[in-house]
């Protein structure tokens, strides 16, 4: 059976001494980044942290969601999510409401016709689902850059791909910036996902 693509891709167990958080934890799983947990689920990441990585998110997302809605103009459920991920950030909605916008996201990512709108669509997902866990905030990143790579010719992807990842950088939000891009460095958070 054909692994979909854009699957995280584990890798072997932590080397003692490395500066890559992510490890594996009882039973061989991928454990999340500490970084960013919730201070409400034990974790370091404050609430205003939480919400300016699910902005940004938002933001990655929304760059991209033109490659979907050329493609899908009646199906409104990824910027439907994006909306939610906004209005969760302002504090109007609850976890539960980013969910199940991001379940309908990622309906639409099921239901598209070609891999660049799937791409916008997860990545309008994770944007949501940022909510929930805030380490989703990277599979809006990386799924927008997936998305400008995979609506480029192919001898351009690589340039698409960097182009997003750094207007994507520049609207980091300073606060988080540190966290997001040393997560995406070592792949703390995404394995060795490759856009």
């Amino acid at each position: 059976m054909r692994r979909p693509e854009g699957r995280l891709r584990t890798r072997g167990a932590c080397a003692a001494g490395t500066r890559n958080t992510s490890c594996r934890g009882q039973g061989g799983a991928l454990a999340r980044d500490r970084r960013f947990v919730a201070v409400h689920r034990g974790g370091p990441l404050d609430l205003t942290r939480h919400r300016l990585l699910a902005s940004w998110a938002a933001d990655c997302a929304e760059h991209v969601l033109p490659l979907f809605a050329h493609k899908h103009p009646d199906d409104d459920r990824p910027r439907l999510a994006i909306e939610a991920a906004r209005a969760w950030a302002r504090g109007e909605i609850t976890v539960g409401e980013a969910r199940a916008a991001s379940v309908q996201a990622h309906a639409a990512a099921r239901d598209a016709s070609e891999d660049g709108a799937r791409a916008v669509a997860h990545a309008s997902g994770h944007a949501v689902a940022t909510a929930h866990m805030a380490d989703h905030s990277l599979g809006a990143a990386f799924y927008a850059v997936r998305a400008a790579k995979l609506a480029s010719p192919a001898r351009d992807a690589e340039m698409a791909g960097d182009r997003e990842r750094q207007w994507q950088w520049e609207r980091l939000p300073e606060a988080v910036r540190e966290l997001v891009v040393s997560a995406q460095d070592q792949g703390s958070v995404l394995g060795n996902w490759q856009p």
